[in-house]
């Protein structure tokens, strides 16, 4: 990491980067191959992965964790010498041939950005849910599992996320629940095996929370039908909500999920904006499909640059 003080606020680099999770790396490594000035900045280093457990999909790597992934990740950064920055972008405007980035305290020039900011936790807005943040509810298992120790927890959600979060709370929690609103969970199929075949797993299905109840901690949850369920921590794994804000401001289209729209390039409709991961359209979001989107958008504004020969 560099320090902001090193950093000359003039200069306009060829590319910036927003987001420091694998798709914003990826596009950062294969620039710094192409010979391009760039810059990475980011408010969280390593984006949601790491706040995953266990990653087996990731090619090369049978099983390793989100942090440890991303740690890889920074040391390949760091073997290029790429500039990154933890702060955070609060503005973007197109100026001139250049776009201006802002922070809360300093501004930054670039020919061409790669959005690569990613997405947040959704989540259920239900009574509790913010009232016992951190006493009982959590979004994290890796983060926030070991204070569960043989205790009863809830996981809701039925994706592949929430079943891995379930596999990962039975090294704590001495009872895990996966609570869905649909009658089948939609994990890979090794996961949902693995949950099938856990013995301190139980799904109950076509479920829906209406509430959490608690005193200083959580110590039930409501369901719509009014059933009352004693557990002592729930974890909210229900999909996420994509970080396009700064790509609205200059104009970027999205869909009606907020995702930013990309083509095969990883081109945005506005020349020098490219995008990556999960804040994009991809229809399969992945830490491997995310990196060859921020690959893709690395070799693009390369391309874009060379075409309008852009020399300062």
């Amino acid at each position: 990491m560099y320090n902001i003080d090193t950093l000359d606020s003039e200069k306009i680099y060829d590319m910036i980067i927003i987001g420091t999770g694998p798709s914003g790396l990826g596009c950062a490594i294969y620039a710094a191959r192409f010979a391009m000035d760039i810059l990475v900045i980011g408010n969280i280093y390593g984006g949601l992965i790491t706040t995953t457990h266990i990653v087996e999909n990731y090619p090369g790597i049978p099983s390793t964790t989100g942090p440890n992934l991303m740690e890889d990740f920074r040391d390949h950064l760091n073997s290029l010498n790429i500039p990154y920055l933890i702060d955070e972008i609060r503005s973007v405007k197109k100026e001139n041939d250049w776009f201006e980035l802002r922070s809360f305290f300093n501004t930054f020039k670039a020919k061409t950005i790669c959005i690569a900011t990613g997405s947040d936790h959704k989540k259920l807005n239900i009574l509790g849910e913010n009232e016992f943040g951190g006493r009982g509810v959590s979004y994290c298992a890796t983060c926030d599992g070991p204070f569960f120790k043989d205790k009863i927890v809830a996981v809701i959600g039925g994706s592949d996320s929430a079943a891995k979060e379930a596999l990962y709370l039975t090294q704590h929690a001495k009872k895990v629940y996966i609570i869905y609103r649909k009658d089948e969970i939609r994990a890979e199929p090794i996961n949902k095996q693995r949950v099938l075949e856990n013995e301190k797993i139980e799904i109950i299905y076509n479920t829906n929370l209406k509430e959490i109840k608690g005193d200083e901690k959580v110590n039930s949850i409501i369901f719509e039908n009014g059933k009352e369920f004693n557990v002592n921590g729930v974890f909210i794994e229900i999909g996420s909500i994509p970080n396009s804000k700064l790509a609205k401001q200059i104009g970027v289209t999205t869909n009606k999920k907020d995702e930013i729209l990309i083509n095969k390039r990883s081109e945005t409709n506005i020349p020098g904006v490219f995008a990556a991961g999960d804040v994009a359209d991809a229809y399969f979001k992945q830490a491997i499909t995310g990196v060859a989107e921020g690959v893709i958008a690395a070799y693009s504004a390369f391309d874009f640059l060379n075409k309008k020969k852009i020399i300062y």
